[in-house]
């Protein structure tokens, strides 16, 4: 027997087997009325209702469906409500610029365009077919009292396109299949051994590789969903207290505040022996990690993998073998990329590119065939990162694609690149990825002008009037000359060496 595999299943579950379990606590201070909180039978009411809503506007399945949002419950609906019944969702990363959306809502072909409250001015100039403001729509999308035709399920139809920087000057749309977010989903939970009792913080943004696949696999089993809008530390620490919060993910900069706020809070540190934080991006110094273990009591996991890959592909987590390590040693081993998860094949090139084969893989890049079968040359995935692979771990030490992961967000280093080249005073540039405490790595801006006066607060203007703020230069210095090969070719791991020399996580390349 075969039984197609769809985002439709972790739902459906939920609300069978735990019908008037708390499903989701949303984020109270959303600028439009918070929705429940909502048992899992009224979760699965309100995607049937978005479901229906689409039918009425004759979206058709195979559609896409834009939504640019902060995490809220209406975003952790139309998981399920959009990519459940047909449709095609494309979660849209909420602090890009107009300019940006507009490209990414246009690109996909978008039909429906939902936007959040604060965000009402991109309907300016961003357009598409049928556009609504998150929360002035709820009486047609998320109302529970109605339910859209059935989808019979198509485990190889794409389930969400999320557009990713890479290292052109254009996002990719990465399509990602039901299958793919199925078994990402399912892998997760088996490795972070999720269940029933688990409490979900949404530290992480919902719509970055669709929040790595806890809105489904939390809901498969039925665990709670706390909605937070906004990362602060202190706020991290109270709901963790008032909520018995579980798990979180979160990109380095999370621990970064959360550690910070610890040193000021008052009383015990909540959580402690208890909260599980599960990390990607820029791998954190170790003594960061030793101090989620030791000051906060806190477990930590890293997780290594890319959009287009649903995204795990390893997990490192304490294992039996380190229970009598001291905590320095033990944070050392936690600081490498980690094991290959279930399902997951990995090796490296000739040249050290780490490859991987597995069933969450990508289907293609939207309407990009050529980057497709680059990407997936030889029936492997190129991740475009170098590293090693020995004894079943691998450690990453480069990055070939020129992506900085800042914050838990990529920056592609081209793209800025580009905006602050178009500034008629400067000559050339380079962006590379700096290290920094709080967001791992630092957008950083090295510049020769044309010999025309220029300041750092001169460029980061230039550079915020074309980009979202996230990826505009946190640093800038201006040389006189950057190094270059024979050919013209910016040698860009010889600007990285000295702001990496003596650091325990060296990118080069």
């Amino acid at each position: 027997m075969h039984v197609p595999l769809t985002v439709n299943d972790f739902l459906d579950r939920a609300a069978t087997v735990y019908p008037q379990r708390t499903a989701v606590v949303d984020e109270p201070d959303q600028p439009a009325a918070p929705l429940g909180p909502w048992t899992y039978e009224q979760l699965a009411g309100a995607a049937r209702s978005q479901a229906a809503a689409l039918d009425r506007l004759g979206v058709g399945v195979g559609a896409r469906v834009a939504i640019v949002s902060h995490n809220s419950a209406r975003l952790l609906t139309s998981f399920f409500g959009v990519s459940g019944s047909g449709r095609v969702l494309v979660p849209v990363n909420f602090r890009l610029a107009p300019a940006e959306v507009e490209y990414i809502v246009g690109h996909s072909g978008s039909e429906v365009l939902l936007v959040d409250p604060e965000l009402t001015g991109l309907l300016d100039t961003v357009k598409a077919e049928h556009t609504f403001v998150l929360g002035e729509c709820d009486d047609e999308f998320f109302s529970g009292r109605d339910a859209g035709r059935p989808w019979e399920g198509d485990e190889t139809a794409t389930a969400t396109i999320n557009y990713t920087s890479g290292t052109t000057a254009r996002p990719k749309g990465v399509q990602l299949t039901h299958r793919n977010i199925w078994i990402n989903a399912a892998t997760f939970a088996l490795h972070v051994t999720l269940s029933d009792r688990d409490v979900l913080l949404h530290t992480l943004p919902m719509f970055h590789a669709n929040g790595w696949g806890m809105p489904y696999a939390l809901t498969g089993v039925g665990g709670r969903h706390i909605v937070l809008r906004k990362v602060d530390g202190a706020e991290v620490l109270r709901r963790v207290e008032e909520h018995g919060v579980t798990v979180m993910c979160g990109a380095p900069a999370v621990l970064a505040m959360v550690l910070d706020a610890a040193a000021t809070w008052d009383g015990p540190i909540p959580g402690r022996d208890r909260v599980r934080v599960i990390v990607a991006g820029a791998p954190p110094p170790t003594r960061t990690i030793e101090r989620i273990e030791t000051e906060l009591g806190w477990e930590f996991i890293q997780i290594y993998g890319l959009t287009e890959t649903s995204p795990l592909l390893t997990v490192n987590r304490r294992r039996q073998e380190w229970d009598d390590l001291d905590p320095s040693t033990r944070a050392r081993k936690l600081g490498s990329a980690g094991a290959p998860a279930l399902g997951v094949t990995i090796r490296t090139d000739e040249s050290g590119e780490v490859l991987a084969r597995s069933n969450v893989v990508l289907e293609s890049y939207w309407e990009q065939p050529a980057e497709s079968a680059q990407a997936l040359e030889g029936g492997w995935f190129h991740t475009g990162d170098g590293g090693s692979f020995e004894n079943g771990y691998l450690t990453i030490s480069d990055r070939k694609k020129d992506v900085i992961i800042s914050g838990g967000e990529n920056v592609s280093s081209i793209e800025v690149e580009d905006a602050l080249a178009s500034h008629p005073h400067v000559r050339e540039v380079a962006v590379v990825g700096t290290p920094d405490e709080k967001w791992g790595e630092a957008v950083t801006a090295l510049i020769v002008t044309d010999g025309t006066p220029l300041t750092a607060d001169d460029v980061i203007a230039h550079c915020r009037e074309r980009l979202a703020g996230y990826k505009c230069p946190k640093r800038v210095e201006f040389r006189d000359e950057l190094p270059r090969t024979a050919t013209g070719k910016l040698q860009k791991f010889k600007l990285r060496a000295d702001f990496w020399q003596g650091q325990d996580r060296p990118i080069q390349g």
